[in-house]
């Protein structure tokens, strides 16, 4: 039997709240293309991410991945 691992995703984004106490949420820019007009737009998606130390602060980028459920939103981690 072979002992496999699964490869998380990363992302990374721009600190954007850090009043919460041991979470930061963290926009993530990405570009798509409208699928009848080919033009493309950026979208921005928001992430509650786990920081066990409160070091971020608001406009720093961070890199984070994906974990266990912690709470009802936060389910990823800062690396």
């Amino acid at each position: 039997m072979t002992n496999t691992t699964k490869k998380l995703a990363t992302k990374k984004g721009k600190v954007v709240s850090d009043s919460m106490d041991k979470t930061i949420v963290v926009a993530v820019q990405s570009l798509k293309t409208h699928p009848k007009y080919l033009k493309k737009y950026r979208s921005t998606k928001n992430y509650k991410v786990h920081d066990a130390e409160n070091k971020h602060k608001v406009g720093e980028v961070v890199e984070f991945t994906e974990c266990r459920p912690m709470s009802k939103d936060k389910n990823h981690i800062v690396i």
